[in-house]
Parts: structure tokens; C-alpha cells; sequence
């Protein structure tokens, strides 16, 4: 049937916001209802009549709750053909209620594991019932329409409202989809829990936010983000962000993310790497000394605070173009300051727990790894030269180290005063890539002398180092490890220069 008139409807929710209108209107339009429940009871307080489901199968709630439309004269009413006559006479004889509307949603699963409660409670929270009636309405949606989520509830409405009870098959269909995009994504989360360990060599993956971008990449991409974005940024104005734009704020927030709870420390980025970044007393002199780093790569770069940005230094963004602005607050000056640009993207960067693992796509599958949770600290270094790095030093290296491990391979960071000097990105060779980090440094005027710099990885020769030298870097952090470690470490004895191991690799490709 192409287009089927409701007359039943059987309604078991958890969640009751929205519900009374379709109660109401269902009621109006002389529609039989069913129900179970503390849903059965909102409806009776509503004044219209429903029938539990009891009166149906003849057998109570049981177990806890655990038990309720599990039954043949429920599933019975949901997945009989109509069209089919061996359906139509088993219906009458044994009695079945047809069912036309089912209006379900889950135990909310995810919201419970989230809040951190109780593995019991946990378990109490996979619904059964409810999923196995959004399966079975889903499944015959040539008779049934499936209502599975709140979300869902004004469009339902709309639809019976519009047409006098009346859904067309497309509408019924596309509901189905619907129901089984919400039973996928329960099963999901469900599989992700009892597989925290990935004992089981199996990925689930399942976005329910999803949003069509401008285009992806290049104008002849499509483009898509899937993610819930509003559970990070709060966007205050501009326009909207795109493929490129996502991008560059997740590398921008993971950045920044080195430097929580430190003093005023401000980035710029671009293409996916920071093209300047310092830490200074104020965020005015932090900002400043950022743009300095390559006030050119600058234009049209995306900027990242980890501190509340102000009149002052909104003043001076105010004067650079620059896509998207990202900080935890803003005063109320600064953001009219901001907002003077009317595409330029205001992000207030809300606390969060960002995903430990990162996916992507690789030849006909992808690849799944642990996110690079390690920072180097002090306490980890190990001094292998004779020449140790004093506590100026030391501090420049665990910073150019924190910029080094958010920097595309190969990477050679420079850094003095906790500023960012320069650095070589995506290189295909160490040795490119600090001397494009040289060349960059001296093209904006930095005097190396006393700087420092930090390797993605090891060195597997001296040249690296001596180079360095010549330039006046005076100390080195990297990871150590390879087999020719004593080359390196030898010339940097030679030649008074100071060098750390981390032992700890940072490729970012």
C-alpha cells in the first residue's frame, strides 16, 4: 500500500519531551493507542484512553521491567503483511492487534557510560525491547511506520497532521532508515564498550552528527564532517567552516592542548602546522611574538589561544587576516572588535575529552592507531653529552619538542625564548628540512645564536647537528636510538654543544 491510513499505534518511550502533541493529535484522529509503563501512565494523565499491552499478550511486566512487549501478539501486530493472506487468518486467530504506528526510543546506553556510573547500571541501560520492536517496525515498513527517536518527533507530527493520519510509503521508508541509522549506532557503542581492550580485531564506527561542507578539499570534492562539533566549540560568529578549516582548528586544538594550564601562550597555523607559536606573560606580547615567527604564512591562518584574548590583543588580530579565532573566553570588547569582519569563524573552546585514537582511510580499508598521548617532560631526558643544557635551554627544548611532535614529517623545530623561530615541515629528508628551517629563520631576522632545536626522530649521521652548530644552535633534543648515536653525540662534545634523548619518536605524516 502505497499510502496507509493509522489507526493503531503502540507508544513505549524513555524519553517523554515532545511526546504530548503526538499524543494529542493521535487521539484526535480516533487512533488506537498502546503502551506500557511509566509511558502508559503519561498518558493516562493526559485524560486520553490507552490499553496496556498486559490486556494484549495476558502476562504482566516481569523481571524488574526487564520484560515487557516481548511477545507474539506485540510483534505479532508490528511484522504481520498485510497483503499476505496466511498473515491476515493466523492474525484472527489468535486474536492479534493490528499495530500501525510504533513510537520507541533506547535506554540511553552512551549518556550512561559517559557519566561514569556502575558496570550493573551500565548493563541495566542496553534496551531490549525497545530494539527489538524498532528492528521489527523498521523491517516492515511496508505496513509499519517507526517513530525511534525523539529527534524524529515534530517530523512524525507534521506528517499525520498535514495528510489526516494518512503516510505515504516514501515517508514510512524513510523512516525505516531512520530506525535502523539509531539500532546501528546503538549496537555500536554497545560493541565499543565491552571491547575497550580491542580483543576483537573489529571497528565500529558510528556518527549520528553529520554535516554537508561547502566542498571537501578542492571545489570538485564533496566534502562531509561527521561529529558532534558543538560539544567542543561554542561558534560565536562567521561564517561557515570548511573541509580545509576543520583541519587546521584539530590541528590547532591539539597543539594547544601542550600547553594547557601554562603562561599566555599563543599559535598561529597554517596547512596543519604552526607557522608561529610563544609563551610569554601576557597574551598581547604571546600573540605578537607568534605573528613574528612568519608573519607572512600568517594571512589567512587560523590562531588558537590558550588563555581568554582581550581588547588588546583583539586590536592587533583585528589588523591580520585570518580565517578562524580559537580561545576559552573572550572579553566582551575583544569580541566586538572580532566580530567587525563578518566572515571571520569566533570559536570559545569548551573542556572536553578529546578521542585517544586516530583513523584513517588506507587503500580499500583504513588504519586505526593510539593517538600520541606523550610529551616530553624534564624528568625523561637523558643528558648524553658532556656539555649539559641549562634551565633556559631546557625549557626551549621541551617547548620546540611540544611544536615538533604537531609538526608533519620530517620536522626540524627551532626555537629560543620559548619563541618559534622556524621550523622545516614535511621534508623527505632531516637535513632539508633544518635547513629550510635556517633559511626561514634568517629570511625574518631571528639571531640563532643560543637557540635550540628538536628532531621528530634521530639522527642517523652528524650532519644534522653540525649544521646546527654552524648556525649557533647550542642545544638538541631528540629522540636517540639510532646505531651511529655516538656520531652525533661525539661532534656535539667536540664542539660544546648540548644534546637530550627523549626516547620517545613523534612522526606526524
Amino acid at each position: 500500500m502505497s499510502t496507509k491510513k493509522i489507526t493503531s499505534a503502540l507508544i513505549s518511550v524513555f524519553h517523554k519531551d515532545g511526546l504530548e502533541p503526538i499524543v494529542k493529535k493521535l487521539n484526535e484522529l480516533d487512533v488506537k493507542i498502546y503502551s506500557t509503563g511509566g509511558t502508559q501512565q503519561f498518558i493516562n494523565d493526559l485524560g486520553i484512553d490507552v490499553i496496556p499491552v498486559e490486556e494484549v499478550t495476558d502476562y504482566p511486566s516481569i523481571l524488574g521491567g526487564r520484560v515487557k512487549t516481548l511477545h507474539p501478539k506485540v510483534f505479532g501486530g508490528i511484522l504481520n503483511r498485510q497483503h499476505n493472506e496466511g498473515d491476515v487468518t493466523e492474525m484472527k486467530e489468535y486474536n492479534i492487534p493490528q499495530l500501525d504506528v510504533v513510537i520507541v526510543d533506547l535506554y540511553p546506553f552512551e549518556k550512561t557510560v559517559s557519566s561514569g556510573a556502575s558496570e550493573a547500571d551500565i548493563i541495566e541501560k542496553i534496551d531490549i525491547g525497545g530494539i527489538s520492536l524498532i528492528r521489527a517496525a523498521a523491517k516492515n515498513y511496508t505496513d509499519t511506520i517507526c517513530v525511534s527517536s525523539m529527534e524524529d518527533y515534530q517530523e512524525f507530527l507534521d506528517i499525520i497532521s498535514e495528510n489526516n493520519g494518512e503516510i505515504s510509503l516514501t515517508d514510512r521508508k524513510h523512516f525505516a532508515a531512520k530506525a535502523f541509522n539509531v539500532s546501528s549506532h546503538y549496537d555500536s557503542a554497545i560493541f565499543n564498550y565491552f571491547n575497550q581492550d580491542h580483543s576483537i580485531s573489529s571497528l565500529k564506527i558510528s556518527e549520528q552528527n553529520g554535516k554537508v561542507l561547502r566542498y571537501g578539499e578542492n571545489p570538485h570534492q564533496k566534502g562531509f564532517f561527521f561529529g558532534d562539533f558543538e560539544a567542543i566549540f561554542d561558534k560565536l560568529h562567521g561564517k561557515e567552516l570548511s573541509y580545509n578549516n576543520l583541519l587546521d582548528v584539530d590541528a590547532a586544538v591539539n597543539l594547544m592542548a601542550e600547553f594547557n594550564d601554562e603562561a599566555p601562550t599563543f599559535a598561529i597555523l597554517k596547512h596543519n602546522n604552526a607557522c608561529g607559536i610563544a609563551q610569554r606573560d601576557t597574551v598581547l606580547e604571546a600573540y605578537n611574538d607568534a605573528l613574528a615567527g612568519d608573519p607572512v604564512s600568517a594571512f589567512g591562518g587560523i590562531l588558537i589561544s590558550n588563555v581568554e584574548i582581550d581588547e588588546a590583543v583583539s586590536e592587533e588580530i583585528h589588523k591580520l587576516f585570518c580565517e578562524v579565532v580559537i580561545a576559552p573566553s573572550y572579553s566582551e570588547k575583544a569580541l566586538e572588535i572580532l566580530k567587525r569582519k563578518k566572515n571571520r569563524i569566533i570559536l570559545v573552546q569548551k573542556e572536553i575529552k578529546m578521542p585517544e585514537t586516530t583513523v584513517r582511510t588506507c587503500l580499500n580499508g583504513v588504519l586505526v592507531q593510539d593517538k600520541d598521548m606523550k610529551t616530553d617532560r624534564l624528568e625523561n631526558l637523558t643528558h648524553v653529552t658532556d656539555n649539559k643544557p641549562n634551565s633556559t635551554e631546557l625549557n626551549d627544548l621541551i617547548f620546540a619538542s611540544k611544536i615538533c611532535k604537531n609538526t608533519k614529517s620530517n620536522t626540524i623545530v627551532l626555537v629560543k625564548g620559548k619563541q618559534l623561530c622556524a621550523s622545516g615541515t614535511g621534508q623527505t629528508s632531516r637535513v632539508d628540512a633544518l635547513n629550510q628551517a635556517i633559511v626561514k629563520a634568517n629570511a625574518f631576522n631571528f639571531n640563532l645564536d643560543g637557540a635550540v632545536m628538536a628532531s621528530d626522530a634521530f639522527f642517523p649521521f652528524p650532519d644534522c647537528v653540525e649544521i646546527a652548530d654552524n648556525a649557533g644552535i647550542t642545544a638538541v633534543i631528540q629522540p636517540g636510538g639510532s646505531i651511529k648515536d655516538g656520531l652525533s653525540i661525539d661532534y656535539c662534545n667536540a664542539n660544546s654543544m648540548a644534546m637530550v634523548f627523549s626516547g620517545i619518536r613523534h612522526f606526524k605524516h
